[in-house]
Formats: C-alpha cells, structure tokens, sequence
C-alpha cells in the first residue's frame, strides 16, 4: 500500500502537466467537437480537480461522493448539449493520460512495487468505471427530463 501512496502522490504532484497534455489531447481531438465549444477554463477546472484530489478519490473509496461529482458534470454536459459519447471519450482519455504518465514516471525494481502499480490499477479503473456510470446518469437525466416535460406541458393543456 505505501507504494500506492508514493504513485498517487506522484500522479498530485504533476497534476499541472498531466492537465495540460488532457487538455491539449481534447482541443485537437476530431472526435470532441462539442468539447471545442465549452469554455477552455471549465474544463481545465474539472480536469485538475480530479488529478490533484485523485489520493482522496482513491483512498476514500466513497462511492457518495463520486456520484454527485460525476452526475453533475453528466448534467451540466447534456445541458451544454455534449454527446454522451463524447463526455465517455474525455473521461477514458483522462485515464488513460494518468495511466502513461505512470508508465514514464514509475521506476519498478521490486515485486512490492509492481503489486502496487497493479492495485493502484484495480483502484483507477474502479474509480473511472464508477465515474463513467454517474456521468451518464447525470446526462441521462437531463435527456429524460426533456423528453418527459413537452408531454407533461401537451397532457396540461
């Protein structure tokens, strides 16, 4: 577990950079085309919230808070009118940017330290299956409420 704590500390303290290749990856990427249009400060806020908070998402393991994290970005992309598919597309590429950065950044001599690598691994993918689901919960909803109200205001009249 310590080395879990040295990795995710590593990941915390280059959270700037791993920001800046995200976001880098999200403005030239062909298939984000809504992402293009939602102010670059929003989702560079979002980005480096959860690359510098990640020890506290991992270690907590609080599923609470990660649902209301996750369904209201779900919610706030379905109200900008971002596809599903594109708020899934960020949320892997930010897995998969911290993912690369521990391959470049993590030395590992010993089997303790490739056990580690392998439970911080468990733990990301847990975290971002988790966040992928509440986020499109969070759309979904959105998408459900529009769908219901025009029959709501057409049933009223």
């Amino acid at each position: 577990m310590m080395f879990t704590y040295k990795l995710v500390r590593l990941i915390e303290t280059h959270a700037d950079r791993l920001t800046e290749s995200l976001l880098e990856q999200v403005r030239t990427s062909p298939d984000l085309p809504a992402y293009h249009l939602i102010r670059q400060d929003e989702v560079e806020d979002r980005v480096s919230d959860i690359y510098r908070h990640l020890g506290n998402w991992l270690l907590s393991n609080n599923e609470q808070d990660i649902a209301v994290r996750y369904t209201e970005i779900g919610v706030r992309r379905a109200q900008q009118k971002v596809p599903l598919s594109q708020v899934i597309k960020v949320i892997v590429l930010t897995k998969e940017t911290l993912w690369q950065h521990l391959q470049k950044e993590a030395l590992l001599d010993r089997p303790v330290e490739v056990f580690g690598e392998l439970e911080l691994l468990q733990m990301l993918e847990r975290f971002f299956d988790r966040a992928i689901y509440h986020a499109a919960v969070g759309h979904e909803s959105v998408a459900s409420a529009q769908t219901i109200q025009p029959v709501v205001e057409s049933v009223a009249k």
